[in-house]
């Protein structure tokens, strides 16, 4: 990552990848591909780890995520993967922490409201898990989350992309709706994929993990920069995570 003094997150107006045929122009065929990497990379996090591995056997799954995806987009457009991330500027940062920030604050704010609507949420079993570990399953926890939130920004992009690419072009509609359409369409998917996590809580997955995809995503729409989405997603859990120790190490004194 570069740090740069002046924001050079979209520099030139950089547009979206791919869906306008710029820098590559993608056939159904690629896009299949690249669609499947990302499933492939999600299914990676389910591979059963040797028990002598320990916390640390996690972290292997986790970074099989993000690159299974990125070795696909790597066969399908060349050296042109790269052009997921971008330099980070300064205001960048800023930008994934207020992201991030914002975020927490809708999440806590919709959870409330299905939790009204529909009843007690399902919570992330990471949350109990991190209160019984020791401190090197902890460290080993938040290693393994870093590759893993980037793996949920690429399966997130990714199908974004293509989405835009079939709303913009088969479909025919304009450059705004179409990138609308993808955004929602991705938040749905990213909440989908979270059902296993949560007990097949079709609600709290699809408003509440959904309506915190349509946050997060705000960093990507604004920078076309998958690292500095990245950065607002491991941000944002990482802040939900220690308030949540701190919490619990509170309540439980």
């Amino acid at each position: 990552m570069t740090l740069a003094q002046t924001p050079a997150a979209t520099p030139g107006g950089a547009d979206f990848p791919f869906y306008n045929g710029r820098p590559l122009a993608l056939g159904a065929g690629r896009w299949c591909v690249l669609l499947l990497g990302a499933a492939l990379g999600f299914a990676a996090l389910y591979l059963p780890m040797p028990a002598a591995w320990g916390a640390w056997g996690a972290v292997v799954p986790a970074i099989l995520f993000p690159l299974v995806p990125l070795l696909a987009l790597r066969a399908v457009a060349g050296p042109h993967w790269q052009v997921l991330f971008r330099r980070v500027g300064w205001r960048d940062l800023g930008l994934a922490l207020g992201v991030a920030l914002l975020n927490i604050a809708v999440t806590l704010s919709v959870a409330l409201l299905v939790n009204r609507l529909f009843g007690e949420e399902a919570s992330n079993p990471a949350f109990g898990a991190l209160g019984r570990m020791d401190t090197g399953e902890r460290m080993a926890f938040f290693a393994r989350t870093i590759p893993q939130l980037i793996g949920e920004e690429i399966i997130t992009v990714l199908p974004f992309l293509a989405v835009l690419a079939w709303l913009s072009g088969p479909l025919g509609l304009g450059r705004g709706q179409a990138i609308v359409g993808a955004w929602l369409v991705s938040a749905l998917i990213f909440g989908a994929l979270h059902l296993p996590t949560y007990g097949w809580n079709v609600a709290q997955c699809l408003l509440v993990i959904g309506s915190a995809r349509l946050v997060l995503s705000l960093a990507y729409l604004r920078t076309k920069n998958l690292t500095v989405s990245a950065m607002a997603h491991i941000a944002n859990d990482w802040l939900l995570f220690v308030g949540g120790m701190v919490l619990g190490r509170a309540v439980g004194a």
